[in-house]
């Protein structure tokens, strides 16, 4: 019989730690490092160690607790996500995973269960990277960005973050990735309509997306908006808003595919000036590399186009670029499992977004559970999901992590 977890638990759960950080219009605003992010740490810290936890927390804040397994020196099996939000955050993005890994610890407890390898649930430091780059607690713990160059990060306001993790008592002494790991899972509201629109409960994830981010400078020719003929005109707005076209054209042109263009910065930014000098941004992402490289030089080709036609300067950086990362084929496989035995009705899909799994698969093994959220609605106050699409989530995640704790060999 799968096991089930207590859905009414988990639910206020996640709303006693909502607390910190609600806002009047129902979301959340729990920026990391800030007295609610502190709060809400504290409340899953004093909640683990009543579960029965150790607590240890690693020289970037991250916070690993603890369900000891019968063989102590076994690989260990992990689950997590974050707590911390958007400023415009909602209820469930990274606290669910977080919480649904403490619920799993919760009812092994009540029934009796132990397994061979020790279980740990994460919270992962500065995942949405509102005051810095995002998943940078990840990223420390995979070793992609060294420890003393993420912790000498500064904020807008002149702060490390060494000083601001000390300032909230989370700047730990447990040695980064300092022990083995056997696998890791993430929970997770979708974040996108998929799941909501099909009326479908879970969602196994089998990969994450590659994704190209641009920064985009147009220059033009900044003039009088009265005297100025149309034809006479070096417009770097009207180029742009050209080029943001572009953008949307290829994201719907191509299969599985997203574009969006997110930040501007117009200069003079004059109700009575020509603009002259624009910079933006640009997204592409495609689960398939070989067609996100078509996407990106059809992009470099049509907007190279649009600035000869508009006769302004155009300068293309690609800032950052996220891999297609596929998720371990084994525990896709044993999420497939858990999740056909729930009865509910499914789909395997990709994620979209980034999360701290991303980073974490590279060296690991990992994958995703998701759930819907409504009307795919996510950063923002109006995100909403279900409490028993939320159990559903927490019950598949019971289950494989019982499985990969007891599952003898390496994954």
């Amino acid at each position: 019989m799968p096991l089930k977890v207590n859905a009414e638990r988990l639910w206020k759960s996640i709303e006693e730690i909502n607390r910190f950080g609600a806002t009047e219009s129902g979301g959340v605003c729990r920026l990391e490092f800030s007295d609610e992010s502190k709060g809400a740490r504290d409340l899953f810290v004093q909640w683990c160690k009543e579960a029965g936890c150790t607590v240890r927390v690693d020289q970037f804040g991250n916070i690993f607790a603890r369900r000891p397994g019968k063989n102590a020196h076994a690989p260990v099996v992990i689950a997590g996500s974050h707590l911390d939000t958007q400023t415009s955050g909602g209820r469930f993005d990274g606290i669910f995973g977080v919480l649904a890994g403490l619920e799993v610890v919760r009812t092994l407890n009540e029934n009796g269960i132990q397994t061979e390898s020790p279980l740990e649930v994460a919270v992962w430091t500065n995942e949405e990277g509102e005051l810095f780059k995002p998943m940078i607690g990840s990223a420390v713990w995979t070793g992609k960005m060294p420890l003393n160059e993420a912790l000498d990060l500064t904020s807008p306001d002149g702060k490390t973050i060494r000083e601001l993790l000390q300032r909230m008592g989370y700047l730990g002494d447990l040695p980064i990735n300092s022990y083995p790991v056997k696998a890791y899972f993430e929970a997770h509201i979708e974040q996108g309509p998929i799941l909501f629109d099909h009326e479908e409960v879970l969602g196994v994830v089998t990969c994450a997306q590659k994704q190209f981010w641009y920064d985009i400078t147009v220059k033009g020719q900044e003039a009088h908006a009265g005297p100025t003929p149309m034809e006479s005109r070096r417009d770097a707005m009207v180029a742009v808003s050209r080029m943001v076209l572009e953008f949307d054209r290829i994201g719907r042109q191509y299969p599985n595919s997203r574009s969006t263009c997110g930040h501007f910065e117009v200069y003079p930014n004059s109700r009575n000036t020509i603009p002259g000098l624009v910079h933006f941004t640009g997204d592409l992402r495609n689960p398939d590399p070989g067609v996100l490289t078509k996407m990106d030089q059809d992009m470099r080709r049509s907007v190279e186009a649009v600035a000869r036609a508009a006769m302004v300067d155009l300068s293309i950086a690609l800032s950052s670029t996220i891999d297609y990362v596929p998720f371990n084929e084994t525990l896709v496989g044993w999420v497939r499992d858990a999740v056909v035995q729930t009865g509910h009705p499914w789909r395997e899909m990709y994620t979209g977004a980034g999360h701290d799994a991303v980073n974490i698969a590279r060296y690991h093994p990992t994958t995703m559970i998701f759930v819907p959220c409504k009307d795919g609605i996510s950063h923002n106050p109006a995100e909403d999901a279900r409490p028993e699409h939320l159990a559903a989530g927490a019950s598949v995640l019971a289950e494989v992590m019982m499985r990969a704790a007891n599952h003898a060999s390496s994954l």
